[in-house]
């Protein structure tokens, strides 16, 4: 992945630390710049089956499929999970799906509104695919969405955004679905955005968490409240505690990648409590929060790209600051 140019202003005066006002453009590059990527992998993802007639589809870091998806093959048809950052990678799916099965794509879930996982939803759509959301998905998908091209959006940019194909199907809780025999269980999760779906797959104890789970990458948290995302983690590992994890970008991984993130957010949230509680902000923060994290997760991928916004997020989470997504009351 190209690396991002972080624009930051010091005021010497003050040793103040700031991040310009180009921080939002900072997310679009990483989770756009797939479009504009060659990647070496015509279709942009690997291939990897996880389980009797479940897969992952995952891509590498910078890859134009932008995120994971993976599907299942059931006895009556396919349930797809994310659909990509755009139509050119759903539609190389879709392909891989038919070569390995002539089941129609009965589902679509969106594991959150995101666009790195959105994307592709059009071509699903026009396949027939019924999309599944949590209830929020529908109403941030064409709105929310706009913010990860900037402060000013083109009018393609816009019409991408107001263009993506919308769940069909909302849930606010729970739902479960059956494909001939094959059950799938679909439950919201409080933490990366407000609209997280986890599926599971019972029979070969396959989990698909989005991006609440990165396998050893740090996350974007724009739209987290890590404290109810720390509880979820939680209640994942005890309920699948030998399960396959396919996450929302990373390699698939086991109950121990789960615990792995979920210190990482930990260790994250007391460094940036523990600055402020000493009276740290601006650089002094960012100095003292990376002298405790860096030597243990520097290695980690999007370390570069997504720490200074880890921090600068979670320190307003936990000065209650900090902004996400609300729910319309009208839904």
């Amino acid at each position: 992945m190209q690396s991002i140019g972080w624009r930051f202003a010091l005021d010497s005066r003050q040793g103040a630390f700031t991040i310009a006002s180009m921080k939002m453009r900072a997310i679009a590059i990483l989770l756009l710049a797939p479009l504009f990527a060659s990647a070496q992998n015509p279709t942009g993802f690997t291939l990897k089956k996880v389980g009797d007639g479940v897969y992952a589809a995952i891509t590498s870091d910078g890859g134009k499929a932008g995120s994971n998806a993976g599907f299942v093959i059931g006895g009556n048809g396919v349930l797809v999970v994310d659909t990509f950052i755009a139509p050119e990678p759903a539609q190389q799916l879709l392909a891989e799906i038919h070569k390995l099965t002539n089941l129609p794509v009965r589902y679509v879930v969106n594991t959150h509104y995101h666009f790195d996982h959105t994307g592709g939803n059009n071509v699903f759509a026009a396949a027939g695919a019924t999309i599944i959301a949590q209830r929020n998905v529908r109403a941030w998908e064409r709105t929310e969405n706009l913010k990860f091209f900037g402060a000013n959006p083109t009018p393609e940019q816009k019409a991408r955004v107001s263009g993506l194909a919308l769940p069909d199907l909302v849930y606010d809780d729970a739902l479960d679905l059956y494909l001939g025999d094959r059950e799938i269980k679909i439950k919201y999760m409080l933490g990366h955005t407000g609209g997280d779906s986890v599926v599971f797959v019972p029979d070969v104890n396959v989990v698909f968490t989005g991006d609440l789970l990165w396998t050893h990458h740090l996350p974007n948290l724009i739209d987290a409240s890590t404290g109810p995302w720390l509880g979820t983690l939680q209640t994942i590992l005890q309920h699948h505690p030998q399960a396959t994890f396919v996450p929302g970008h990373g390699d698939v991984g086991s109950a121990s990648d789960v615990r792995d993130f979920r210190e990482y957010v930990v260790a994250l949230r007391k460094a940036v409590g523990d600055a402020q509680a000493q009276g740290k902000s601006g650089q002094g923060l960012m100095d003292a929060v990376s002298a405790e994290i860096k030597p243990k997760y520097g290695s980690w991928g999007f370390y570069e790209h997504f720490f200074p916004r880890n921090v600068e997020q979670t320190a307003a989470e936990l000065a209650g600051s900090k902004k996400v997504p609300q729910a319309s009351a009208a839904q």
